[in-house]
């Protein structure tokens, strides 16, 4: 009689267990992830100075991060049905490595071409860890609460892009002023070129030692005690998967998700650049702002869905505010600090310019609009959820388009103006959790 009741604690408690470490696992993971891409944002400023760019050519670097999402999905989910889901975190470590070992040379020879090279196998791996632990953390415990797992992840993947610009900052933009634009105008073209090489050195340790934590992890990982779980069968054969495009809900989600993340990485990766323009200090620092404000919001998701705010809602919100704050961005002042003063004025923190501080509270309206675009993208999807999902994380090539457009705009006009961009992305945002959702039928 002792033995049937406690039988059934002992496989609760292993199980609790069991999703726990997973999750610890899973949530070093998405750190790592988050850790990479949000080094971008000190990326695109720095490699500027170093390659003599103007703000076009460093957003390539946004373009040839996120383009391997979209080129590289399909690769990686035939991957991953070969390895599994354990094996394709090893692998995914393991080619982000690689990535990594790649800036030593690229940095070395400050050739623009080879630090893209790198940036695009960087996220190649990252694309297949992306493959492996999304599905596994949903599959990790029960689905009721997959969206509970999912958000803190979230936190784990912005928390880390809060920490990356506060390192590299002291890291590599000590004396940096002696690099700026003017100061090296004043000097003959070989003093000139020594000065950005004496810079680009400053990648070489970093990103080896990188590239060194990466193997580790992989090691780590390959021998954990992280449990496999089974793949989904497949759904059927390559027409099957195009009945996909059958469904309004899914098709506009994408649109809407290309969208944001092309917003998400123009208020995260160029305000630097922005920043840089206006002559802020710190500049490399700007980052972590939208990180904070990516934080906050997630937070409150995780407070707020669905017990006071459905999915829907918090959609139709965070579209309203990215109107908001972007029409903030581009019309407020680039000298008046008045709102950095109000909300950071008690944390002690040197305000930045409203314009500045509007592109920063653009984390906090972006937080809550990938987590409630797929549930909504996806439902009713039945046996075609699995490509519907492949659909919508090729979307993450907005990240790739939207920046670069934002770039040719900034030179062309200016980089304060060029931010409107970002206006009819909200507003495809705001219909879609308005009315896009509901649509069922093609008419």
């Amino acid at each position: 009689m002792d033995m049937s009741v406690d039988q059934p604690k002992q496989v609760t408690a292993t199980s609790t267990r069991a999703v726990v470490t997973g999750m610890l696992f899973v949530g070093l993971l998405f750190f790592i992830l988050g850790f990479v891409t949000w080094l971008n944002g000190f990326l695109v400023p720095f490699l500027k100075i170093v390659c003599s760019l103007n703000n076009f050519q460093a957003l390539w670097v946004t373009f040839a991060f996120y383009i391997a999402y979209t080129v590289m999905a399909l690769p990686s989910a035939a991957v991953l049905r070969r390895t599994g889901y354990k094996n394709g975190m090893t692998l995914g470590l393991a080619i982000m490595g690689c990535g990594a070992l790649l800036f030593i040379p690229a940095a070395q020879t400050t050739h623009y071409g080879l630090f893209l090279a790198a940036l695009f196998t960087l996220a190649t791996g990252m694309t297949l860890m992306q493959t492996a632990i999304n599905p596994y953390i949903v599959c990790l415990g029960p689905r009721e609460s997959a969206a509970m797992r999912i958000s803190i992840m979230g936190l784990f993947n912005k928390g880390a892009g809060v920490v990356v610009p506060l390192v590299f900052s002291s890291l590599m933009l000590a004396d940096i002023d002696r690099f700026s634009h003017t100061a090296l105008a004043t000097l003959e073209p070989a003093a000139r070129d020594a000065m950005r090489a004496t810079l680009a050195q400053r990648l070489v340790f970093p990103y080896a030692c990188m590239a060194g934590l990466l193997f580790a992890i992989m090691v780590f990982i390959h021998f954990s005690r992280l449990r496999e779980i089974p793949l989904d069968a497949e759904e059927g054969d390559d027409v099957e998967r195009l009945g996909v495009l059958q469904y309004p809900q899914l098709v506009l989600g994408a649109l809407a998700l290309f969208a944001y993340v092309g917003v998400e990485v123009i208020a995260g990766d160029t305000i630097g650049l922005y920043g840089h323009e206006l002559g802020v200090p710190n500049f490399g620092v700007l980052t972590s702002y939208t990180m904070v404000c990516m934080v906050l919001g997630y937070l409150i998701g995780v407070v707020a869905i669905p017990r006071w705010l459905s999915q829907q809602r918090a959609l139709l919100c965070s579209g309203l505010a990215g109107l908001v704050f972007t029409v903030g961005v581009a019309t407020g002042s680039p000298h008046d600090s008045g709102i950095a003063q109000a909300l950071l004025g008690w944390t002690g923190i040197v305000p930045v310019p409203n314009t500045v501080m509007c592109l920063a509270l653009l984390g906090l309206a972006n937080a809550m609009v990938w987590p409630a675009i797929w549930p909504l993208a996806l439902q009713g999807l039945g046996r075609h959820t699995a490509s519907g999902s492949a659909l919508l994380v090729m979307a993450i090539a907005g990240g790739a388009v939207l920046p670069l457009l934002y770039g040719r705009l900034s030179d062309a006009v200016a980089p304060r103006e060029a931010y409107w961009l970002m206006l009819p992305c909200y507003a495809l945002i705001f219909w879609y959790a308005a009315r896009g959702h509901a649509i069922r039928h093609w008419r």
